[in-house]
């Protein structure tokens, strides 16, 4: 569909992105809230569990990073098979089976059960985030992906928001009801909703842009002719759409870059209750939730703006450097922090930082690889980034806050120490075209 004017034009790509958006968005942003609380609620869980277990702190912080041995391993099969049988069987799978690990987790009785469960739970999660970020690549353009993601994204904030009163709730208003701890409770009540969501991704997702009945034939038209002609300009200019494109040097720098923010993000996930906790003596697990949905809400509009401004201005390079550098920021005034309330407001600056590099890094890998490349190589990223994730929460106990600035730090200088050639255009690290 051609037309003399471009205005025209323009009008129709922003209404049918619109309504692309409205109908993936708001539900992708929902299945990632209830991931990001099947995994991460052993976070605050920690706070009962790891005492009830009888587990030491370095034990428990391996239990946590246990989730990363399956995920690593299953990560690139699962995100390979994703674009053979589609995502929405797959997608509905994966959230099926981690629901039902996530509530089996009620049952772990010593450190050996609970290792299971983690590395039964990463390898049921596999494939999800770096799915999605595929799946996104099929409906909008690059030039919209910053802030399409940034709002899939917000979903890591809202979890927790949410999550952290509510698990909070649970562990202090459930504790021995039916003979169960708060912990138990927890996995319980935050894990079946999975189960039944995923369900609904059966008749809710739509697999590619050509099967979208839910638009108009023209606008159905419009956007296939749109993507194949976007990703056929990627072929041409990369030349890599192959699988074996995924083990470019451009794809581990990436890697390394997003290694840093995995360690930050994990460690933080893993730690915030528990450094709320020992800054703030006395509050309960409720108020203690209230005072860890604080950096979260931070967070959401930081990722936000990021992601748009990044769109906005055509450039990827300096939006995600910055966002490092305050994320290191605030790790940094967390360590220093003279008094609770300057330690919190630290821990705002740091998940704000970390999140708002998220939705600009992940426009990246989409920006040059195609086909199998792209599945191939988004899972790759993440799979092997996240030994960071493993990682964190243990470099955190072992180390310190300091720490996590540094390695923040050194995020942000690799990210400006990508040349300025010709390659950095093919990665999205110039202002797009």
């Amino acid at each position: 569909m051609k037309f003399a004017d471009p205005e025209p034009e323009r009008s129709l790509e922003r209404a049918i992105l619109a309504k692309v958006a409205w109908r993936l968005v708001p539900f992708l942003c929902l299945l990632y809230v209830l991931n990001i609380l099947d995994r991460a609620n052993v976070g605050f869980a920690r706070l009962q569990m790891q005492e009830d277990l009888g587990l030491s702190q370095s034990m428990f912080d391996l239990g946590y990073g246990m989730f990363y041995v399956g995920y690593l391993l299953f990560e690139v099969p699962s995100n390979l098979l994703l674009r053979r049988v589609g995502a929405r069987r797959w997608i509905a799978r994966i959230m099926i089976s981690w629901g039902l690990i996530s509530a089996a987790t009620m049952f772990a009785r010593d450190s050996w059960s609970f290792y299971g469960l983690r590395i039964l739970l990463g390898v049921a999660e596999a494939g999800f985030f770096p799915g999605i970020i595929l799946y996104l690549s099929y409906w909008f353009p690059d030039r919209d992906r910053g802030r399409i993601i940034a709002l899939f994204m917000v979903a890591i904030s809202l979890a927790s928001m949410i999550g952290n009163p509510m698990s909070g709730a649970i562990m202090q208003y459930l504790d021995t009801v039916a003979g169960l701890h708060g912990w138990q409770w927890l996995f319980l009540i935050e894990g079946l909703p999975s189960v039944v969501v995923g369900v609904s991704v059966l008749f809710w997702l739509t697999d590619y842009p050509k099967d979208a009945h839910w638009l108009s034939a023209d606008q159905r038209d419009w956007l296939v002719t749109r993507m194949q002609r976007e990703e056929q300009t990627r072929r041409e200019r990369n030349q890599a759409d192959r699988l074996e494109a995924m083990w470019q040097w451009r794809v581990w720098w990436l890697i390394a870059i997003y290694f840093t923010v995995a360690v930050g993000s994990n460690a933080g996930g893993a730690y915030f209750p528990s450094l709320v906790r020992e800054q703030f003596s006395g509050l309960g697990t409720f108020q203690i939730g209230l005072l860890s949905a604080l950096p979260h809400l931070c967070a959401v509009v930081g990722m936000t703006c990021w992601g748009t401004s990044s769109d906005r201005y055509h450039e990827r390079r300096w939006h995600l450097a910055s966002a490092a550098l305050v994320a290191a920021l605030g790790w940094a005034i967390t360590a220093w922090g003279p008094s609770p309330a300057v330690a919190l407001v630290g821990l705002c600056l740091a998940q704000t930082g970390m999140m708002s590099m998220l939705p600009v890094f992940w426009t990246l890998p989409t920006a040059f690889l195609t086909g199998a490349a792209a599945a191939g190589g988004i899972a790759l990223i993440n799979s092997v980034a996240n030994i960071g994730g493993f990682l964190g929460a243990s470099i955190l106990g072992y180390f310190g806050l300091w720490s996590e600035a540094a390695i923040l730090l050194v995020g942000a200088g690799l990210v400006v120490a990508m040349s300025q050639t010709s390659t950095d255009r093919a990665t999205g690290l110039l202002p797009v075209e």
